[in-house]
């Protein structure tokens, strides 16, 4: 397996890079929005990134299925299984904010092995595979030791239906409880987090398209990263509760999810 992870790194690094010129080309250039049937924006430049992205995926992983935010699922059986968001952020894209990204994970048989975020605009790219450690630009990076609620930094992004929840009540105790509240929101509260910047991030309305290479690098970075009730990640997730050690276990009791075997 070592040598499918070293191929598939590669291609997802290279795959990044590709989806961040065809996105800063429309960036540069300007793009019609289409709305899609969920009421999300779509543009040519998630499309275009999408389609060069699996091309390289496919060349290098050809065993290997996709799962894509613009073209859909190929083939979800398979023991490995890419999963791909060309530019998650359109909304922050099309509103000229730095707030976007691609994302691009690998799934073995069910569990997240490797994560590639890029955020070209931003200046940053991070990636991990699993057991190898986080990484930032090549750098290796690793969570804060926080482990008290009144140290923590929090970061909050889509939590609308969180606000018609029982545990909006709790959330609002932490933060009272907490350091600071922020709202950095995408792909840049949980690149903070991997590199000690913040301690606690909380999403009520995600896809695992949004999240799932994050998943991997908060993980390899030292965090723990779950959905709002204790659960790993899974095709299914829809909540994100990730953070370090003993924030996310105090926020988990909190929020009355289950414990989980760290």
């Amino acid at each position: 397996m070592t040598d499918v992870l070293d191929k598939a790194l590669g291609a997802a690094r290279d795959a990044a890079g590709a989806a961040a010129e065809i996105i800063l080309h429309y960036w540069r250039a300007g793009v019609d929005v289409i709305v899609k049937g969920d009421d999300t924006p779509v543009t040519v430049a998630d499309r275009e990134a999408e389609l060069a992205i699996r091309g390289i995926l496919a060349q290098a992983l050809p065993e290997a299925g996709i799962y894509g935010e613009e073209y859909g699922a190929d083939d979800t059986s398979r023991e490995y299984l890419w999963l791909v968001d060309p530019l998650d952020g359109t909304k922050s894209f099309v509103r000229r904010t730095p707030f976007f990204s691609t994302q691009i994970a690998l799934m073995h048989r069910g569990e997240l092995v490797l994560g590639v975020s890029s955020a070209p605009l931003y200046g940053e790219r991070m990636w991990a595979v699993r057991g190898r450690g986080a990484f930032l630009d090549g750098e290796p990076v690793r969570v804060a030791p926080t482990a008290a609620m009144r140290d923590a930094s929090i970061s909050t992004g889509n939590v609308k239906s969180l606000t018609m929840d029982a545990r909006w009540h709790a959330l609002g105790g932490m933060i009272r409880d907490s350091s600071r509240i922020r709202g950095y929101g995408d792909f840049c509260h949980y690149h903070l987090l991997a590199r000690g910047g913040l301690d606690l991030v909380i999403e009520s309305d995600v896809s695992i398209l949004d999240v799932a290479a994050l998943a991997v690098i908060v993980r390899e970075a030292g965090g723990l990263f779950t959905d709002l009730d204790g659960r790993a990640p899974s095709l299914d997730t829809r909540s994100v509760l990730a953070g370090t050690p003993a924030i996310h276990a105090e926020a988990l009791a909190r929020l009355g999810g289950a414990t989980i075997d760290r």
